[in-house]
């Protein structure tokens, strides 16, 4: 893989039922939340496909899934470990192939608006590291303008101390370090009712 310039990773799984977006279930069935996932990863690949980033879809699943879905978009395959592990190793992989600076998302914010990841983007001209807060404690982007691994050290994920475990991380490591406006992702069923109420056009 050959990168050139600004990257954007999205973090994705393939979507089998029971595999994806769990805690959507219920009120949602497996087969209704893997449907809800499939579709929140198209809208977000096509949404950035169109930005000017290049998108790298780093994924977790059968690569020729992958492939046949989304033609053209490089892959690279997450590792094991748990996420901050995941994190660390792809971010550097992505560096060394010349990204440059690199953001990272997932695939549950199919209406994050482009302005804040031009912002994202503006950040990282003067700051080391930027992130996207969520409103449920963690964040829907990260973005660094070199590899960091260490900033995904440490970290208890899938809790509501994700951003401020990241802050205190960028403190201990000397980053200079900022945030965009925030924005929500999509985990629990009130995400999706905010989702429906936000972005009423959202194919998602």
């Amino acid at each position: 893989m050959h990168l050139s310039g600004q990257t954007l990773a999205i973090f994705a799984k393939q979507p089998l039922p029971g595999k994806v977006k769990t805690r959507l279930c219920p009120p949602l069935t497996a087969q209704q939340a893997a449907e809800l996932y499939e579709v929140s990863l198209r809208e977000t690949v096509a949404r950035f496909e169109a930005s000017g980033l290049t998108p790298v879809l780093c994924y977790s699943g059968q690569q020729q899934w992958f492939a046949a879905q989304f033609s053209g978009i490089p892959l690279l395959l997450q590792p094991g470990g748990d996420l901050g592990q995941r994190l660390a190793v792809a971010s550097t992989a992505l560096f060394a192939a010349g990204a440059s600076p690199l953001l990272i998302i997932g695939s549950d914010s199919p209406d994050l608006p482009l302005p804040l990841v031009d912002q994202a983007l503006a950040v990282l001209t003067e700051s080391d590291l930027v992130t996207t807060p969520s409103a449920d404690g963690g964040y829907v982007l990260i973005g660094m303008r070199r590899a960091i691994p260490e900033i995904f050290s440490g970290i208890p994920w899938s809790s509501s101390q994700v951003l401020a475990a990241t802050r205190l991380q960028a403190k201990r490591n000397g980053l200079s370090y900022r945030e965009t406006a925030s924005w929500n992702d999509l985990d629990e069923v009130d995400d999706l009712a905010q989702l429906l109420r936000r972005s009423p056009q959202s194919r998602t």
